[in-house]
């Protein structure tokens, strides 16, 4: 039976918030973080530059584009982490990440530099994530576009860490399979041009706060945020 537009984007389905943050759960969380990297380079691991340049799905990006774009989305995610923990609920900047998949360095550059910023990133984020107090999750930050949550409800970072192991392997078995044909130019995979366009005119006192125990779950990704 031929896969879904759906189960291509969600290979382990869309994101649901965790009702609850206990640290038990925090500490699963914060596990999918420190694995990451040695998950991604498992399923890239072998595979050629024809190989690489596979779209795991007709429209979307590149296996070479994904593991930029975790370096990338991630990075963000973890200056936003250390913004919420140093300032008084600052309001962080939105960047395009289809835009950004659309650069040279995202579609042309050898994955080995990312898989090397992923694996100090993770690192030193996961270290930075156990040493946190309950009081410390309270903190957060304010976002332009998306709604109040606290940081538990929104462990979405770590769901799209899950996701990147299968979604990989859906392209390099396809990459594998020798099935390389040219697929139609990358689009977003999240039409976000609305609210960004939008959220250029909202003003201080109309954006959302998000607390830290909801920042991991969305920031933490990342893939997360191939979404």
């Amino acid at each position: 039976m031929p896969e879904s537009l759906e189960d291509l984007r969600y290979p382990i389905g869309r994101f649901s918030p965790p009702a609850t943050s206990v640290p038990g759960i925090r500490a699963a969380h914060i596990q999918t973080v420190r694995l990451l990297p040695e998950r991604l380079r498992a399923a890239v691991a072998g595979l050629n530059d024809a190989q690489l340049d596979t779209p795991y799905r007709e429209g979307g990006w590149t296996v070479r584009q994904v593991v930029h774009h975790i370096a990338d989305s991630h990075a963000n995610a973890y200056i936003r982490c250390k913004l919420a923990l140093t300032e008084d609920w600052p309001v962080v900047k939105t960047y395009d990440e289809a835009a950004w998949a659309k650069l040279p360095d995202s579609r042309l550059e050898p994955i080995d530099d990312s898989l090397a910023l992923i694996d100090a990133l993770h690192a030193r984020w996961a270290v930075l994530l156990e040493a946190l107090s309950d009081e410390e999750f309270q903190k957060g930050y304010e976002h332009p576009s998306m709604a109040a949550r606290t940081w538990p409800r929104d462990w979405r970072c770590t769901n799209g860490t899950r996701a990147t192991t299968p979604r990989t392997s859906q392209t390099c078995a396809r990459g594998r399979a020798g099935n390389r044909r040219a697929w139609p130019p990358v689009k977003r995979l999240h039409p976000q041009s609305s609210w960004r366009k939008a959220s250029k005119h909202t003003s201080r006192t109309t954006r959302q706060p998000r607390c830290l125990r909801m920042a991991v779950s969305s920031s933490i990704c990342a893939l997360p945020t191939i979404r």
